[in-house]
């Protein structure tokens, strides 16, 4: 080949912005990563063009689309994450080196976005089982409530009692779950921590999936037993027993006590069967982990269209973690049905914000190592992205940690971040189905409830398929759009409550995270 023909060979052109990096709204300052960038790449503009990556950029990540200067705020889904701890030039990678917290006062507007999602032509309904007090469960479990932690070992030993093949003869019945914890006593009893741990305890004894109760305590504890029970109006056809086992005379005895207890149970719970519903019968559970900087783009949103068609049939979503929603907490205000929903969500963000301050800390600690390994900077971004479960319908109330949900429609519940403290309070709650969207990667069980698990993006998915449910990853991909992947997860809620096992019922997970919040001195 000649010189000639060597330099007549046509250069390749630059790949175009799009096909390498999602733009959220017109006005943004960053785009999110679709796959590694490489430092030097070129990328071509639509306008005409090219931007260069100026530091490589890992999926998943922020590349800077406009200039910023140290000091200015940082937009992202058309809304700040922050501010430029520098100068910002085109072409840069964004992320802790270079944006930091804002925590600018945003306008707070009251139900100026209050939207209702058209009622559906045709009803859906779901195959579950009928309580007596006109509640419905998903799946149809023995729960053994423990009052206090020195009673937990005992119910593990009368819980594996039922494990294997010892239940063939009662098909009907999902598993005997020993439901244990880390307190119970050394508390103050009136104090806003034993409330809060006697209240999910309550929660779970009263939970529709729970077709029959053993309570079992020590004796001597701060929060008795007796105290599980004490004014809380259970169906009728749900059998109860307590257990305490110094009356009963020690471990030995009280586990044979309690398995003897369980067997008379059985064939009742097992008689049961599931019979037509409707939908409007759910409540779903939002609730993440392990997020990266796909979630406000992908598995979040598309659960944001599930939960808006499930409150289109009447039903009723919780999101929850509270300090994943400080930053977006304006949002959803716009979609409150009254100030006095309003200030109980601005009540739940002032508490806690004095309660990280007493800790020595602020809510911009979150996110996690793992959220920022994964392109998440600060909580305002986190927070943008997590509300996005929510969807777009009106809030119609706010509850505190495990309080009971009564009412319909898209609701709120303060919890904390962490994953299995907050899917305990929602289950407490009354969630009988809960759907836990993660990027990085999170394998999180909560029974008595069936938990579905949705993978942000096409890789983790591909790597723990064997512990994801549903691949939203699909919508980076181009494959699916947010709406149609929304629409597959609301059918896989309806299937789940149904009965259709998720692969955390598989691997029989949800007892270990079966974690009520602490909080308060223990003495």
């Amino acid at each position: 080949m000649t010189d000639t023909d060597h330099a007549a060979q046509p250069t390749s052109a630059p790949a175009d912005l799009a096909s390498s990096v999602l733009v959220l709204r017109p006005d943004d300052h960053v785009g999110v990563a679709t796959r590694d960038l490489q430092s030097g790449t070129e990328l071509g503009l639509a306008e005409g063009g090219t931007l260069a990556v100026r530091q490589s950029v890992p999926r998943g990540h922020k590349l800077a689309l406009r200039p910023a200067a140290a000091g200015d705020q940082v937009r992202k889904y058309g809304q700040s994450i922050g501010r430029a701890t520098r100068d910002i030039a085109p072409g840069d990678h964004v992320h802790t080196h270079n944006l930091g917290m804002a925590d600018d006062e945003r306008m707070y507007e009251v139900g100026t976005a209050r939207t209702r999602p058209p009622v559906p032509a045709a009803p859906r309904a779901f195959d579950g089982y009928r309580r007596s007090d006109g509640r419905w469960g998903t799946r149809n479990y023995v729960g053994i409530v423990t009052s206090v932690n020195c009673s937990a070992s005992t119910a593990r030993l009368v819980a594996d009692q039922f494990r294997g093949r010892a239940l063939d003869a009662f098909p009907h019945v999902d598993g005997v779950v020993a439901l244990t914890h880390d307190t119970g006593c050394g508390l103050v009893p009136t104090s806003e921590g034993a409330q809060i741990t006697l209240r999910t305890l309550r929660g779970y004894a009263d939970h529709p999936n729970i077709a029959a109760l053993l309570v079992i305590g020590l004796g001597c504890e701060m929060l008795p037993a007796a105290s599980v029970l004490d004014g809380l109006e259970l169906p009728p056809d749900k059998p109860v027993r307590t257990l305490q086992i110094q009356e009963t005379g020690g471990i030995r005895r009280t586990v044979r006590a309690a398995v003897a207890a369980i067997e008379e149970m059985l064939p009742q719970v097992d008689a049961l069967r599931r019979e037509p519903a409707p939908v409007s019968e759910l409540v779903l559970g939002l609730n993440c982990g392990g997020s990266d900087g796909y979630s406000g783009i992908t598995a979040n949103p598309a659960l944001g269209v599930a939960s808006d068609l499930l409150v289109a049939h009447g039903g009723t979503s919780v999101l929850a973690e509270t300090p994943e929603v400080f930053g977006a907490e304006h949002l959803l205000l716009r979609r409150a049905v009254s100030p006095e929903v309003a200030q109980r969500l601005l009540d739940r963000i002032a508490w806690w914000k004095t309660y990280t301050a007493a800790g020595g800390g602020t809510l911009d600690n979150n996110p996690s190592p793992g959220n920022k390994a994964g392109g998440l900077t600060t909580i305002l971004e986190k927070s943008l992205g997590a509300v996005a479960k929510g969807g777009t319908a009106e809030l119609t109330a706010v509850y505190e940690y495990a309080e009971r949900v009564t009412a319909r429609g898209f609701t709120f519940m303060d919890t904390p971040g962490y994953d299995p403290v907050s899917v305990t309070g929602l289950v407490a709650g009354g969630a009988n189905v809960v759907v836990f969207t993660t990027g990085r990667g999170s394998v999180l069980g909560c029974k008595p409830t069936p938990s579905i698990k949705v993978a942000t993006n096409t890789a983790t998915y591909l790597r723990m398929s064997e512990d994801m449910d549903l691949n939203a990853g699909r919508i980076v991909d181009g494959t699916a759009t947010v709406a149609q992947v929304g629409q597959e997860l609301f059918d896989l809620v309806v299937e789940v409550a149904s009965g259709r096992q998720t692969v955390s019922e598989e691997l029989d997970l949800g007892a270990d995270e079966f974690v009520p919040w602490q909080l308060g001195a223990v003495t």
